[in-house]
């Protein structure tokens, strides 16, 4: 298994489960249930929607990451799979360290577009 590879899954992972912790956390210290504000301003709104974004693509990812890093790798594979781990990290940043989700900035511009063609084209290096 490659080491990138694997260390990449870690990352996505660690992103999935610590939101997921986070919003727990914010929710109990609200005293929140269930739901949240649809203001995009609000923390807990932001955690939420990084969350469900990053719910929606690390699996899949992860899936190719070590599918690909378990098969020897090319140098470009290895290359992907690190600039798709930085875009989803661009892209919670984008999201959450933001004061609002309500215009957009360049960091969730970059991680969504990055998270698109590296993707693809890891999806693409599936078909050699």
């Amino acid at each position: 298994m490659n080491k990138v590879a694997l260390t990449c899954t870690i990352v996505l992972g660690l992103q999935l489960f610590g939101l997921g912790l986070s919003i727990s956390i914010m929710r109990f210290r609200e005293g929140t249930n269930f739901g949240c504000e649809s203001d995009p301003a609000n923390r807990l709104h932001k955690l939420v929607r990084a969350h469900a974004n990053t719910a929606e693509y690390a699996p899949f990812l992860a899936l190719l990451f070590l599918y690909l890093g378990a098969r020897s790798p090319s140098t470009a594979a290895v290359s992907l799979i690190v600039a798709a781990t930085v875009c989803r990290c661009l892209l919670v940043i984008g999201l959450v360290a933001w004061p609002t989700m309500a215009k957009p900035n360049p960091f969730r511009f970059v991680g969504a577009l990055g998270t698109y063609l590296t993707g693809v084209a890891l999806c693409a290096m599936l078909l050699r």
